[in-house]
């Protein structure tokens, strides 16, 4: 049966019909440096190559091609846009979307896949206008060159949300995403996530949010999204901003990919709970 490019790229990402570990190391891109993500070209150093790919921005790829030079790297995930919610230290909660490299531009970089936030219910019918039709011009460029898109369903203001709410954002959010074009789904693990799952015919990865205090608190986080039906993780400030990044990324791997609980992938691989 012949494969697409689109389809070569997601079954390498789900290799061997087994979960995705993401790593995501973009934050630059809204906070500037911050600890742990100072000097990138020496944080993808930790990035362990078992990961499925690591997300990032295309300006810092030319610095940081060393973690994807060799057979078996990890695969290249670009972000083609900004959001200004994404900006939480500037107070910015518009959730403005614009283009930040064109899909050409990222494939030429080294991407494998793209990620590109699609901001909803932002209070301005405009806004999301725009940012459904940004949206849609990259699911378009992508698919003509055989790429797949991973849709970020981000509400503007996520700390401000109540558990209900952010669930029904996510759900609705997941969904208009998935109709648009999405190839896979970021977003939140939300009070009924399996309900997401439900909702959205196409793969949903989680994310870690904010650094939780524990490792251990992190790693059961990963435990519940694939329990309930999440096809992976895409995890950052826990990923990288821990003593051993190696190592939890590995236990990560293990959680997700594996069916390890994560008392016992914290026990396995040294971690502090």
């Amino acid at each position: 049966m012949a494969l697409t490019g689109k389809e070569i790229r997601l079954n390498r990402l789900f290799s061997e019909n087994k979960n995705a570990v993401v790593v995501a190391i973009d934050h630059g891109m809204f906070d500037g440096p911050i600890p742990g993500m100072i000097d990138l070209p020496e944080v993808v150093k930790k990035i362990d190559p078992g990961v499925s790919a690591v997300l990032l921005s295309a300006g810092m790829l030319s610095h940081c091609g060393h973690a994807f030079n060799y057979k078996g790297a990890p695969m290249v995930m670009i972000r083609t846009n900004w959001s200004s919610h994404f900006v939480f230290h500037w107070g910015y909660n518009a959730g403005i979307s614009v283009g930040a490299v064109s899909v050409v531009d990222a494939v030429a970089a080294g991407a494998d896949l793209l990620i590109t936030c699609l901001p909803l219910k932002t209070g301005s019918e405009a806004a999301d206008s725009s940012n459904v039709e940004l949206f849609c011009q990259t699911v378009s460029e992508a698919r003509a060159l055989g790429i797949p898109v991973v849709g970020e369903v981000f509400p503007t203001e996520p700390g401000v949300l109540s558990p209900e709410e952010m669930h029904n954002i996510v759900l609705t959010g997941c969904r208009i995403a998935a109709e648009l074009g999405a190839d896979l789904i970021k977003t939140f693990y939300t009070k009924n996530f399996s309900d997401v799952v439900a909702g959205c015919p196409v793969p949903i990865l989680g994310l870690g949010a904010e650094k939780t205090p524990k490792q251990i608190q992190a790693l059961e986080l990963a435990e519940r999204i694939v329990q309930d039906g999440g096809k992976g993780v895409v995890f950052g400030r826990n990923a990288i901003q821990v003593a051993n990044p190696t190592a939890f990324q590995q236990a990560l791997c293990a959680v997700v990919q594996k069916g390890m609980s994560a008392a016992d992938a914290v026990k396995r691989y040294g971690l502090q709970e």
